[in-house]
C-alpha cells in the first residue's frame, strides 16, 4: 500500500464513500439538511399514543416511514432499510455489499400489546409476583416465530445483511448514546486492521413510547416544557431543563481510501480518528469533573493526530440536561483551553431531539456534510445563555464557515463516552 493511503500511524485510511438519514426533520439528506441548517424543529406533541397524565407530552418522532406492525423493531428496521438504500445509491454500489455490517440498535422487548395476548394465553394463577414464569409457559406451551423474532436483539441485523448482502456475521450492539459513535468505531478498526476494504455502519432507533418516555422521565433525563413543542430543546441555556426523545438512523459507507479511489467513488469525508472511554462515576449521571470526556476527547484526537487548535467546528452532545451541557462544556474547556472561545460548537439536538442509539451516527452524517457545505447549523432556542457555559454556540441562525476538521461527541448513559473526528481531506 502506497503511503498516500496511511495514515500518520500506518494504517490504512478511512473515506466515507456514502451517507443516508432519517430523523423527525424528514427523509434523506438534502431535506434534513436544508430543514437542520434553516433552523427548522422537527419536535412535535406525541400522537402515537395517549399522554394524558404524563410530565412529557413531545417527542421527535417519526411517523412518515411505512411498518408492517406498529413496534419498536419494524420502525428500527425500516428506518434503516431506508437510509442504507440512500448511503449505498450515494456512494454508487449495487447488488451484493461484500463487506461487514455493524449495526447500532435499541434495546429489544416486547410492546405491551404482545405482553397483554401472552397473558391472556398463560395459564390462570392466583399466586402473586408468578408473571414471569406464567410467560415462560406460554411461549413454550405455543410456538411463535414470528414473536420470537421480534424480540431477538440481532432481527434487525440479520434482515439488513440478507437484504444488502453483507460479508460474515452482523454485529448489534449498544452502547446507550454513544452506539452510532460506536459502529462507526468498529467499522473504522475493521477496515485499519485489514480485515476487509469496506464496512457497513448503522445506526437506528424507533423505539418511542409510552414506556420508554415515562421511563426517562422517571429520571429526571426529559423535559417538561411542552408548550411549544419545538421550543423544548435549548441546549446550553440557562432555563434547559432535560433532552426531548426522539428517533432517526442514519448509515455511513466507510472504505478504505485505496478501495474507494481504485473504484473511482467520490470521498465525501475521511474518519481520522476515535476515541472511548468509560465513566464508573453512575449509571446515568456522567462525572462531574468530566474526566472520562477529557480521556474520550483526547484519545479521537491523538488517534486522529490533530492537535487541539486543528478542530475547526464542535457538533456537541449537547443534549439540553442541566448536567450534561456543563460537564460537556467543562471537558471541552480543559481540552482546548484557548482555543475553544474561537471554535464553533452547536447542538444539532436542539432541532431533532435526542435519537439516543441512533445520535452519533445522525451527527456524523451532519458533521461532515458541515464540512461539504460550509455551512455551520445553528444551535436553535439559544435566547437566554447560560453565564457558567461560555461557548459560540452559532446561535440560531446558521453561519457560512469552511471548516476542514470537526469533533463530534457522543457521551452515554452506563458511562459509554465516544468521540469522533472527521475531516475533509486525507492529510
Amino acid at each position: 500500500m502506497s503511503n498516500a493511503y496511511k495514515d500518520h500511524l500506518g494504517r490504512p485510511i478511512v473515506a466515507v464513500t456514502g451517507m443516508g438519514v432519517i430523523t423527525s426533520l424528514g427523509q434523506g439528506l438534502a431535506d434534513n439538511w436544508a430543514a437542520l441548517t434553516g433552523g427548522v424543529s422537527g419536535i412535535r406533541k406525541i400522537t402515537r399514543f395517549p399522554t394524558e397524565g404524563l410530565n412529557t407530552r413531545i417527542s421527535g418522532m417519526v411517523d412518515f416511514i411505512e411498518v408492517p406492525a406498529a413496534n419498536s423493531v419494524e420502525r428500527s428496521y425500516a428506518m434503516a432499510r431506508e437510509t442504507t438504500l440512500e448511503a449505498l445509491a450515494q456512494a454508487g454500489i449495487s447488488g451484493d455489499f461484500n463487506g461487514p455490517l455493524f449495526l447500532a440498535a435499541p434495546p429489544i422487548e416486547p410492546e405491551w400489546s404482545a405482553r397483554f395476548e401472552l397473558a391472556d394465553r398463560s395459564p390462570p394463577s392466583s399466586q402473586p409476583g408468578d408473571a414471569y414464569n406464567r410467560f415462560l409457559t406460554a411461549m413454550r406451551e405455543k410456538a411463535d416465530p414470528a414473536f420470537h423474532e421480534a424480540v431477538l436483539f440481532g432481527a434487525i441485523s440479520e434482515r439488513l445483511a440478507d437484504r444488502f448482502g453483507t460479508r460474515g456475521l452482523p454485529v448489534t450492539l449498544s452502547t446507550a448514546c454513544a452506539s452510532g459513535a460506536t459502529a462507526i468505531q468498529l467499522g473504522v478498526e475493521a477496515i485499519r486492521q485489514g480485515r476487509t476494504d469496506r464496512a457497513l455502519t448503522v445506526a437506528t432507533d424507533g423505539s418511542v413510547s409510552a414506556e420508554a418516555l415515562i421511563r426517562f422521565a422517571l429520571l429526571s433525563a426529559l423535559s417538561t416544557q411542552n408548550d411549544p413543542p419545538e421550543k423544548a430543546s435549548k441546549p446550553f441555556t440557562k432555563d434547559r431543563d432535560g433532552f426531548v426523545i426522539a428517533e432517526g438512523a442514519a448509515t455511513l459507507v466507510l472504505e478504505s481510501l485505496e478501495a474507494a479511489v481504485a473504484r473511482g467513488a467520490r470521498v465525501y469525508g475521511i474518519l481520522k480518528g476515535c476515541g472511548e472511554k468509560a465513566d464508573l462515576f453512575h449509571r446515568t449521571r456522567s462525572s462531574p469533573d468530566g474526566g472520562p470526556a477529557i480521556a474520550t476527547i483526547r484519545a479521537a484526537l491523538a488517534d486522529a493526530g490533530i492537535d487541539e487548535g486543528g478542530i475547526g467546528y464542535i457538533n456537541a452532545h449537547g443534549t439540553s440536561t442541566p448536567e450534561n451541557d456543563k460537564m460537556e462544556y467543562l471537558s471541552m474547556s480543559a481540552v482546548f483551553g484557548e482555543h475553544l472561545p474561537s471554535i464553533p460548537v452547536s447542538s444539532n439536538k436542539s432541532m431533532i431531539g435526542h435519537t439516543l442509539t441512533a445520535a452519533g451516527a445522525v451527527e456524523a452524517v451532519f458533521s461532515i456534510q458541515t464540512m461539504l457545505t460550509g455551512t455551520l447549523p445553528p444551535t436553535i432556542n439559544y435566547l437566554n445563555p447560560d453565564p457558567a457555559i461560555v461557548l459560540d454556540v452559532v446561535p440560531n441562525v446558521k453561519r457560512s464557515q469552511q471548516v476542514s476538521a470537526v469533533l463530534s461527541n457522543s457521551f452515554g448513559f452506563g458511562g459509554q463516552n465516544a468521540s469522533l473526528v472527521m475531516t475533509a481531506e486525507p492529510d
